[in-house]
């Protein structure tokens, strides 16, 4: 009787036991499916790359010669002997600070203009937003001959009795004009992100605010910039690691000149890598590049917390 019974429960028991694909693991399968694609584009395009360049950076890599060479910390030693790295840091200081000030400050500007819901916004809107599907190296281009010594830029200003300077060839002046052909490049991008912020500020909260007596200034202060922190934590991730990594319009407008007013970090990774043939100090410096956009995105994102709307 005893052996009946086991030999019928053996029987029942794969019968009773639970399918291997269950609704849990074909959800897990799905995702797993779905973010691969990202995942490999990732490890192909983000780690491996990051990987080498952390493997040149340890070595003398020269092409001409065919040599590849192990100096171990040789290069980032370099870094602090380098009388041109500290130029270039401060030219990238300078157009940086410069441009998202201009940037978020412009864009904000706008923003709240168009919101007004007045007559011919759509035009508006549309003419600043254009710049940013114009293709960067024709947009440069056209800013290159506007801003010449007989330019378009000085015809125009000859026409109310002004001399207009070179602008691309006088240290004063062309940092200053890297940076204004940037910022109409990129402002209608953050321009729109600010509109859509703005309106989806509940009226109720401006009603409440006028009755209580505060002035426009007062409710822009106390209403509008807490409720749209977050698209300004974003603009300003966006509009830094943007600045960080301008190459074209200094490749294209000064080439780093005149001097080296205007060689910023990235262009200077480039001379050294693709002019001086000097790639392992090449990478070298793309790594203290990565390490500062690195620094900057943790120091805004860790301080959010501070003075961003519904961050605890």
């Amino acid at each position: 009787m005893t052996l009946l019974l086991e030999k019928r429960a053996s029987s029942l028991a794969p019968a009773d036991r639970p399918p291997y694909w269950t609704m849990r693991r074909r959800d897990e399968l799905a995702g797993w499916l779905m973010v691969a694609p990202q995942l490999a584009g990732i490890v192909a395009f983000v780690i491996v790359p990051l990987g080498l360049v952390v493997w040149y950076s340890l070595h003398e890599w020269n092409v001409l010669a065919g040599t590849f060479d192990f100096v171990g910390g040789s290069n980032y030693q370099a870094l602090t002997d380098d009388p041109r790295l500290g130029p270039a840091l401060r030219a990238t200081a300078v157009f940086s600070a410069g441009l998202v000030v201009l940037n978020l400050s412009l864009a904000l500007f706008l923003a709240v203009l168009l919101n007004q819901k007045l007559r011919g916004t759509v035009v508006f809107r549309t003419l600043f937003f254009s710049p940013v599907v114009v293709t960067l190296v024709a947009w440069t281009i056209v800013w290159g001959f506007l801003l010449q010594d007989n330019g378009g830029v000085n015809g125009f200003l000859d026409l109310f009795g002004i001399d207009g300077p070179n602008w691309l060839r006088s240290g004063g002046t062309a940092m200053a004009s890297v940076i204004v052909v940037q910022l109409f490049k990129n402002v209608g991008l953050n321009m729109v992100l600010f509109l859509a912020a703005l309106q989806g500020v509940p009226a109720e909260l401006y009603e409440a605010a006028r009755i209580d007596g505060a002035s426009a200034w007062a409710r822009f202060r106390r209403v509008t910039v807490p409720l749209i922190s977050p698209t300004i934590l974003l603009t300003m991730i966006l509009t830094i690691v943007g600045s960080l990594q301008v190459f074209a319009q200094i490749a294209v407008l000064t080439q780093g000149g005149p001097g080296t007013s205007t060689t910023v970090l990235v262009y200077y990774l480039y001379q050294q890598a693709f002019q001086f043939h000097h790639f392992g100090y090449g990478a070298t410096l793309s790594l203290l590049l990565f390490g500062i956009v690195l620094v900057l995105t943790v120091v805004q994102w860790r301080m959010r917390r501070r003075w961003v709307f519904h961050e605890s």
